[in-house]
């Protein structure tokens, strides 16, 4: 038995799992919160420290749990881009500005004005959630910060410095979020340089390593306060949901992986490049060798959801249970509501950090139920308004997984497949982003002959979900009202944007 220790950094905590990575079993887990601030409209912040002690916490208890201490390998996965701006030993010198902050959207639109062959891996711009416009406004806001940090990189990066000492990029968020050529296996400083961030490559981590490569030993005193009777090697890993591919299978092409949670992410691969409208991608290398990861996004999702049962109806767990089954007796088409889910503008197809969401159609006889539910019909729209552009592009999806949060919402899973119109391969396995380090971790070890084979020995089972076929008739046309509704409704919601930032 060979054993590994997989880490998620996601956006409300971290879960650290123990894997036997020769059969796939998991042996403990454990989790580990920490909080978000949200000091403006559109701006979310953590603290890196809060990160490093919950790391350290989870893991103990996973490896107690477990009642072995002999790990050969850990790695990590988690949210990006989530960016932190720290000294060369590894202090932050500011608040980590988290994935969904989209502080950065004016500095996104000034990406389009570059012309360079790499801003082809990203459909022609950035996003305001990537790690560059991010950059751009700390070098634009805050200058005296971005001087002072000696290093800008992903929580990823920050978190295999502190278990490891060593500072180290993973190809996968260089090439989805830093504009890194993955298809030479180079940084582009002259495109840096024309976004007016040319200090950027010199305060990236300079050594980039493909996911599942090696980076080096864990710190001795990092083994011994995670109660490790070993020094593990400590593997790449990369974006969470995109190393949740290892851990679902889905790594060949007419696959995807939909990971709904806060957010929701579509992933799938392609063997050539091709233009992709609306699209993040493709991008060359970033998951496996000769393949190009296409990437899709809903910005938020089950945050939507869990906002208005939690901050609007002021709803406990239980209360948000019951929300759930009540709303689920209304039929879509019953609720006289439309909802655009915006909250925090919209990653695919319209790539639009200035959207905002709205719910259209209230009235005095409208409440909690019909709100509730018009909001989960819309994440569901959002998710098969993202599957239909990728299938005009000519790329065909013919199995989908789908795991993450929102198998904990039965209502949300079912308006989703409904959605979709097709059956879904659900997969309830505990975290498949830790497993999907896990599996990095066994590539690591020499376990396997290559990333794919350990991907399709260790993946997750999953099970079959079929489609309501009359709902799925409602959805379909559903959809095109809602994407008329985003398109008229635009020029208004920009505008309530502009007054947040003029704020």
């Amino acid at each position: 038995m060979t054993l590994a220790l997989g880490f998620d950094l996601g956006t409300g905590g971290i879960r650290a799992s123990f894997y036997d990575v020769e059969s796939g079993a998991v042996l403990s887990s454990a989790e580990e919160p920490y909080g978000t601030v949200f000091p403006q409209p559109g701006w979310a912040e953590q603290q890196p420290e809060e990160w490093w002690a919950a790391l350290l916490s989870a893991g103990r208890r996973a490896v107690d749990a477990a009642g072995r201490r002999d790990v050969a390998a850990v790695a990590v996965a988690t949210t990006a881009s989530t960016v932190v701006a720290c000294r060369r030993d590894g202090t932050p010198v500011y608040p980590a500005l988290l994935w969904m902050d989209c502080r950065a959207a004016r500095e996104a639109r000034e990406t389009r004005a570059v012309s360079h062959e790499v801003m082809a891996f990203s459909g022609g711009e950035d996003a305001a959630e990537w790690l560059v416009p991010k950059a751009m406004w700390l070098k634009r806001h805050e200058p005296e910060i971005f001087a002072r940090a000696e290093v800008i990189c992903e929580a990823i990066d920050f978190l295999n410095h502190r278990l490891s000492g060593e500072w180290a990029g993973s190809r996968m968020n260089a090439s989805c979020k830093w504009n890194y050529d993955s298809a030479s296996g180079a940084f582009v400083p002259e495109l840096y340089e024309a976004l007016g961030i040319p200090e950027l490559v010199e305060k990236l981590p300079a050594r980039v390593i493909p996911v599942g490569g090696k980076i080096g030993r864990l710190r001795e005193e990092v083994a011994l306060e995670l109660g490790l009777s070993t020094r593990p090697l400590l593997a790449e890993g990369g974006i969470d949901a995109h190393i949740g591919m290892l851990g679902a299978g889905t790594i060949d092409p007419g696959s995807m992986l939909i990971i709904g949670g806060t957010s929701v992410v579509h992933l799938t691969h392609i063997l050539e490049q091709k233009e992709l409208r609306g699209f993040w991608g493709p991008y060359p290398n970033a998951l496996m060798n000769g393949r190009w990861l296409v990437e899709g996004g809903q910005v938020s999702a089950g945050s939507i959801l869990n906002w208005l049962a939690h901050t609007i109806f002021g709803l406990d767990a239980e209360g948000h249970k019951r929300l759930i089954a009540g709303a689920a007796e209304i039929a879509p088409e019953k609720s006289g509501l439309m909802v655009l889910d915006y909250w925090m503008g919209n990653r695919t197809p319209y790539r639009d950090a200035d959207l905002r969401g709205a719910i259209l159609g209230l009235s005095l006889g409208h409440g909690r139920l019909e709100i509730y539910r018009a909001a989960v019909d819309a994440v569901a729209l959002g998710t098969v308004n993202v599957l239909r552009a990728l299938e005009r592009s000519g790329v065909a999806i013919d199995h989908v997984v789908m795991a993450g949060g929102i198998c904990n919402n039965p209502l949300w899973l079912q308006a989703t497949i409904d959605a979709l119109g097709r059956p879904v391969e659900l997969v309830r396995d505990g975290n498949l982003s830790t497993r999907g380090a896990a599996v990095s971790a066994a590539h690591a070890l020499g376990l396997y002959k290559d990333l794919g084979a350990a991907s399709r020995s260790l993946a997750a089972k999953g099970t079959l979900l079929e489609p309501d076929r009359r709902r799925a008739v409602w959805y379909d046309a559903a959809l095109s009202q809602y994407d008329d509704l985003t398109r008229t409704l635009a020029p208004t919601l920009h505008h309530l944007s502009g007054m947040e930032e003029r704020s």
